[in-house]
């Protein structure tokens, strides 16, 4: 049984998402929800699915080794960032290479980098009068949004959408497709 960490600071959907879809899975198990925000919703839903939670203090969000000890305590082989909002130490990505995914709001390399999460994505989106925009699964790197991408998936926009619109396409897709992808990754099964 593979065991999944999902690291997150926002409202959860993607957590509950994901616990929702690995609850009876026979070869991956979600075993842990980590947040730097012990008063988020991820947590919540976390505690109300009997998930195991670890909340990281100020000290413990830049110390690699000190999350990853506690990682390897219950066994984790994969983390899945969904929607966690600080940077991955790089001695964390170093004990786990090639085995953190994130999930990005947008068809990197476009609206990837520093600052752009959420909201201020698709509000860009829509600013720029792009005609499409999407998700990207990668793996994570010492970089922001710059890891080896993994998947993306599209969606049209039309020209009076606003970022508001923008966001709900996107947020369908990352719950269609982000457990389907993460499952792939980790069963080393193709990706379609």
């Amino acid at each position: 049984m593979k065991k999944i960490a999902v690291f997150a600071s926002g409202t959860g959907s993607n957590v509950e998402n994901l616990i929702n879809y690995f609850k009876k899975h026979t070869s991956i198990a979600l075993v842990l929800v980590v947040s730097n925000n012990e008063h988020c919703g991820a947590i919540e839903k976390a505690k109300k699915n009997t998930i195991n939670t670890l909340i990281l203090s100020k000290d413990m969000v830049g110390d690699g080794n000190a999350i990853a000890k506690k990682l390897r305590e219950f066994g984790i082989d994969y983390i899945v960032l969904a929607g966690y909002l600080k940077m991955i130490p790089a001695t964390l990505i170093q004990q786990f290479q090639e085995k953190i995914i994130n999930v990005h709001p947008s068809l990197l390399p476009k609206y990837g980098g520093k600052g752009m999460y959420g909201t201020a994505v698709h509000k860009a989106v829509a600013e720029n009068k792009e005609t499409e925009s999407g998700i990207t699964i990668h793996f994570v790197n010492e970089e922001y949004d710059k890891g080896k991408i993994i998947a993306q998936r599209k969606t049209s926009l039309l020209p009076n959408e606003t970022y508001l619109d923008v966001e709900n396409k996107v947020r369908a897709l990352e719950i269609e497709w982000l457990p389907v992808i993460v499952e792939s990754v980790i069963l080393h099964k193709p990706i379609l």
